[in-house]
């Protein structure tokens, strides 16, 4: 157990002693704040009978951070490794292949959610200059980065596995960047087959994420999705681990 806090303590600790973490923190830092400023603008000071986290997710920024940032947040995880030559020394220390693989991944979850800590300024904001009740619910905020927390686990997972399969940091965030527009994009394919159909149409409806967003930012957990997230996670953690132990014996 120390070795792996010990991990991840030094892999989270390579963002902030970089100009990529800050410029990556800086980056959605703008973005969330810009596409706040264009909600509130587009309420033109209407009530509204919809919580503010609902109507942020589905600011196309939402996805575009989610998307976008999470390729540059892991690239780095295996791939720096294998460039640099150091990949070789962490095998041999006495650390074992799922410590590391979860170590890495535990340290890009965690960055993950730093990044959307200024969402809640923001909700604060709101909630003390107006004198609605709705615009800060700390259940419905608590459902919303529980949201986040299980997309960003399985965008991140993602990106460790594309990470461990090249030693080129470009090619590991193009391979994550497909695959996670790839997933995003399945929400959309419910205009093409019918939830109430049986085979893809049921896969395609268990596998919409802005219909799981929806009900996160809503206050609705739903086990389903919450499986679904914490199922696909695992299943690309695994594949990560068994890419990694595959190399320890090469």
């Amino acid at each position: 157990m120390r070795a792996y806090v010990t991990l991840v303590r030094r892999e989270l600790g390579v963002f902030f002693v970089s100009w990529t973490g800050y410029v990556i923190l800086a980056a959605v830092m703008f973005l969330v704040g810009f596409s706040f400023l264009l909600l509130l603008k587009s309420l033109k000071g209407d009530a509204t009978a919809l919580p503010l986290t609902q109507l942020f997710y589905e600011y196309l920024s939402f996805w575009f951070i989610l998307i976008i940032v999470a390729p540059v947040i892991t690239m780095r995880s295996f791939a720096l490794e294998k460039s640099t030559g150091t990949f070789e020394t962490l095998m041999t220390t006495p650390v074992g292949d799922a410590q590391v693989v979860l170590a890495k991944f535990t340290a890009a979850l965690l960055f993950h959610m730093i990044l959307w800590l200024p969402l809640l300024p923001c909700l604060l904001l709101v909630r003390h200059y107006t004198s609605d009740p709705s615009a800060f619910r700390a259940g419905t905020v608590a459902s919303t980065y529980l949201g986040i927390l299980l997309l960003g686990s399985v965008y991140m997972s993602m990106g460790v596995f594309a990470s461990a399969i090249t030693k080129s940091q470009i090619s590991a965030a193009m391979v994550s960047l497909v695959a996670g527009f790839t997933l995003f994009m399945c929400s959309f394919l419910g205009a093409v087959f019918p939830a109430q159909s049986d085979g893809v149409g049921a896969l395609v409806a268990y596998v919409k994420l802005m219909d799981h967003m929806h009900d996160f930012a809503q206050g609705v957990i739903d086990l389903r999705p919450v499986m679904f997230y914490l199922s696909l996670t695992t299943l690309f953690l695994i594949l990560t681990w068994k890419v990694v132990e595959s190399r320890r014996w090469k």
